[in-house]
């Protein structure tokens, strides 16, 4: 067996479902085991995934729990599976037939590298879109442009299962962005390898998905990652500079916004944020700071 496992976490998808599994199934290289991580569906996928595992030569392992989220959904899958390599697969995507074969091989290759990540082919309602250059993937560091937006498709993703020991899981309160949040913690101490061929296919334009959900406050949980990061206090000098410039461009965006909506208060405390921003990028960030608080909005001015 490789011991690759695959993490398929779903939430009421059985219609789209079926099509992941299949593309797993289909693949060059055979997985050591697929674990699907069920968060509370109200849908057949129950049944879809037991039946799907009745015909299948690998172990095909079912987990059911309350809806808590991707994040938590993902942690279980994590802490479930068995495989030292963990393939992430979102259950209204699918891959390329040679996709993990050529993605373990590249991996084992390189046995310093501990994750990777594939180009798209993204589609919405079965229509290809181009992708704009600042979505095009990266090889190496990829630090600063995971600052500026989620630059790591989730189901493009192939790592050593010994990173979450080093950086943690996906923090589980967050029900959106926790990606973004997991790729800067990443690419802020480890290269990734890129994969460069469009070997996942990714579907898009649907209201059930969770980028759709929170389109309008995804700045939001950003703005509270890099907080998070900068309080963490690990970065290097280029990385903090990098990291405070985006947040700055981030919190005016987001500040004038709310200003704009009539939201005049929680516009003005990510407005002092980029204000905090300012000064500590004029010290060249020479001297310690205290990180302001991710805005439940209590940030105050530094006198």
């Amino acid at each position: 067996m490789t011991g690759i496992a695959v993490i398929i976490p779903t939430y009421n998808r059985a219609s789209l479902l079926g099509r992941a599994l299949q593309s797993v199934q289909q693949q060059t290289l055979t997985c050591s085991e697929v674990v699907v991580v069920d968060d509370g569906s109200t849908d057949d996928t129950a049944s879809r995934v037991l039946h799907f595992a009745s015909q299948c030569s690998f172990p095909v392992r079912y987990f059911s729990q309350r809806n808590q989220g991707p994040a938590a959904a993902r942690n279980r899958g994590i802490e479930e599976s068995d495989s030292s390599f963990l393939a992430f697969l979102d259950s209204d995507d699918h891959w390329h037939k040679k996709k993990l074969e050529l993605q373990f091989g590249a991996l084992r290759k390189r046995p310093e590298m501990l994750i990777s990540h594939t180009r798209e082919k993204w589609l919405r309602r079965g229509v290809h879109l181009n992708q704009k250059k600042i979505h095009q993937p990266g090889n190496g560091d990829i630090f600063s442009h995971c600052l500026q937006l989620c630059a790591v498709g989730m189901s493009t993703v192939m790592v050593r299962k010994e990173l979450f020991a080093e950086i943690g899981l996906f923090k589980e309160e967050m029900r959106c962005c926790e990606d973004y949040d997991l790729w800067l913690r990443t690419s802020s101490r480890y290269p990734f390898l890129l994969l460069d061929a469009p070997l996942t296919i990714k579907e898009g334009g649907r209201q059930d998905q969770v980028s759709w959900q929170y389109r309008m406050g995804m700045d939001k949980l950003r703005i509270g990652a890099i907080l998070d990061l900068l309080r963490e206090g690990d970065l290097a000098l280029n990385q903090l500079v990098c990291s405070l410039q985006e947040l700055q461009k981030k919190c005016l965006v987001y500040g004038q916004g709310c200003v704009k909506h009539l939201r005049p208060e929680e516009g003005e405390c990510y407005l002092r944020i980029a204000e905090w921003t300012t000064t500590q990028l004029d010290m060249e960030t020479a001297i310690p700071f205290t990180v302001p608080e991710n805005p439940a909005c209590q940030v105050k001015s530094e006198e």
